[in-house]
């Protein structure tokens, strides 16, 4: 009994401790948020709107696998919201010019596109769009965008990284085959080279082919919107980049790169000289975050129907919410809830995404089906990637709208078997045996074992099988034979101007435009936009995650991220091959943009 008592009190007790603590914790969270909220700042006269994309610009605010670090910090904006802003600040009578402040910021092809374009928009009102890069100078990405300023400055000693486009793959098989394991691939598509880095030390000649028509034709329109803006002749260009010439400030000028070479005060002379200011005067520079706060769109709350913005950026696998992936639970859940709102006439899907798990797209994919049996409108828009999964769970969708220099296609399955039996035997001293009353008992796929033939030929008939589906899901879509589907599947990536014209998407077009073809389609003018999914603000995150034990690894892996970028992409790439436990359709490792 008095065992009985001291385990009740000491349950008890510690359950009061946990919310003594909690509570705590709620209560410096909330001091927190009413200590450190801030009014919205005005948009006063004479004012210049700053924009500093320096980030990784998700397509949906917030929606990013990296969280802010510090309650302090804001979630980084998204792609709609950025050109939204633009957009509203070309007819706000207090916004004189925009000020890009870059450097070698990194952006996706079609981002990129995104926020030029809204620029070159901008510039229709008269206002001023000037550019600067300090420090290091402009990245490739960067200095698209400051092509379209009316002057591009640069510091004296800083340069212009302009010299093309390519792509570098890492293969790993000579690696894995040192220290014993072997990898199984198979796949269903010539062009389907995912597999590649665990089956060959080079690309095939497919593959080769393929990222050399593809990259090209990007380059080609890259260097045609800034012959435009920058009145360079394309072979100017060309021969540019060859040399390098913008490597150095002085050839950066003498190449006709940038206007001039500036140091950040002489900058902000002219500056004020556009805004009539005298030198000694301040100039009211407001950012891309307080701006949006300021001034944020309007909600036409009355209205009687909704088209919703499901963006789709990511990985797609299977798991729990996780921001910046296409989960099962969490997308699954998503347009249920949508297809329950009576208010939803239209739904607009953004892709922004290589794939991942086969099922898992498939699932998303029946989801889509059943919104479009209700009678709700969907209209899939393609970001800077939309392939392989990512072109699966959009195929249905009623229309397809792709940015021109979207990546898209890549209709093609394939799955890994990894085989460790030399590294456990010869490296680590380590030997399995197995009892079984059937022959699969230990199953069709044992990674302590090679595989058989009869285990291979299984293997093989369900990725077949699986591609099959994809090409009848995409055949039913797109209003295609299974043979013209097939055509142009096998794996092969496209871009999305090349994907307009082999049928695989209707149109070319922004995120904006497949909005009004949303409402053309479902005859509403009447209308909101609500957008899923839907982010919580980091204070709120963070107690979730503290009370789930998931913050300190979040952190981790953000520092890990931040310090090693490129290591820590390809960490998560293979992460998300090794734990698929099905066929997936995964683009593969492709040029990212920018």
């Amino acid at each position: 009994m008095r065992k009985f008592l001291r385990i009740v009190f000491g349950s008890c007790l510690g359950v009061l401790l946990a919310l003594l603590v909690v509570g705590l914790v709620a209560s410096f969270f909330a001091g927190s948020i009413m200590g450190s909220g801030k009014k919205a700042p005005d948009v006063t006269s004479n004012s210049v709107l700053k924009l500093e994309l320096n980030q990784v610009i998700p397509e949906k605010t917030g929606n990013t696998m990296n969280p802010p670090m510090l309650l302090s910090e804001e979630m980084q904006l998204g792609l709609y919201d950025i050109v939204s802003a633009v957009q509203r600040a070309k007819e706000d009578r207090n916004i004189k010019g925009i000020y890009l402040d870059l450097g070698f910021g990194s952006f996706g092809n079609a981002k990129a596109e995104s926020l030029r374009e809204a620029i070159l928009d901008f510039k229709e009102s008269g206002k001023f769009v000037v550019a600067y890069a300090n420090r290091y100078g402009y990245g490739q990405g960067s200095y698209y965008l400051a092509s379209a300023a009316d002057e591009v400055w640069l510091h004296p000693l800083a340069a212009v990284d302009f010299r093309g486009f390519g792509t570098q793959i890492t293969f790993y098989k000579d690696m894995l085959d040192k220290i014993g394991i072997e990898m199984q691939p198979f796949y269903a598509g010539k062009f389907k080279s995912a597999t590649e880095p665990f089956r060959r030390t080079d690309m095939s000649d497919e593959n080769r082919e393929q990222v050399r028509i593809y990259v090209s034709e990007l380059w080609e329109d890259f260097i045609a919107d800034i012959s435009e803006s920058r009145a360079i002749p394309v072979s100017n260009l060309r021969t540019i980049a060859e040399n390098v010439e913008g490597r150095m400030a002085d050839g950066a000028l003498a190449s006709k790169l940038v206007d001039e070479l500036l140091y950040e005060d002489e900058v902000f002379d002219r500056v004020r000289e556009r805004l009539d200011l005298d030198k000694k005067e301040k100039i009211k520079f407001i950012s891309l975050q307080n701006y949006n706060s300021a001034n944020g769109a309007d909600i036409n709350l009355g209205a009687p129907s909704k088209i919703a913005i499901l963006y789709a950026e990511g990985q797609i696998m299977a798991g729990e919410e996780t921001y910046g992936t296409i989960t099962d639970d969490h997308y699954v859940g998503m347009l249920r809830k949508i297809r329950k709102d009576d208010k939803v006439d239209a739904v607009v899907l953004r892709v922004n995404s290589g794939g991942g798990d086969a099922i898992v797209s498939d699932m998303i994919w029946r989801e889509i089906e059943l919104l479009k049996e209700k009678g709700v409108k969907v209209v899939a828009s393609f970001a800077d990637v939309a392939a392989s999964g990512g072109y699966y769970i959009a195929c249905g969708a009623d229309e397809i709208l792709a940015e021109p220099n979207c990546i898209t296609g890549s209709i093609g399955v394939f799955g890994i078997v990894p085989n460790v039996q030399k590294l456990f035997n010869n490296k680590l001293g380590l030997h399995v045996d197995t009892m079984k009353t059937n022959a699969y008992a230990t199953g069709i796929v044992n990674p302590m074992y090679p595989i058989g033939r009869q285990q291979s030929a299984m293997i093989q008939e369900s990725i077949n099988h699986t591609y099959e589906v994809f090409l009848e899901r995409v055949s039913q879509g797109r209003n295609m034979t299974r043979d013209a589907v097939h055509e142009v599947a096998q794996g092969r990536i496209w871009t999305g101007r090349m994907a307009a014209e082999n049928g695989l998407v209707d149109q070319l077009g922004s995120l904006q435009d497949a909005v009004t073809r949303a409402a053309e389609l479902a005859d509403i003018s009447d209308y909101r936009i609500t957008e899923y999914p839907r982010i919580k603000d980091p204070y709120t995150k963070l107690i979730e995650d503290l009370t789930g034990q998931k913050m300190p690894m979040a952190w981790q892996e953000k520092m890990f991220e931040k310090q090693f970028p490129e290591t820590a992409a390809m960490l998560k790439e293979l992460e998300g091959v090794m734990q698929s436990k099905g066929p997936q359709a995964r683009i593969p490792f492709y040029f990212e943009g920018l």
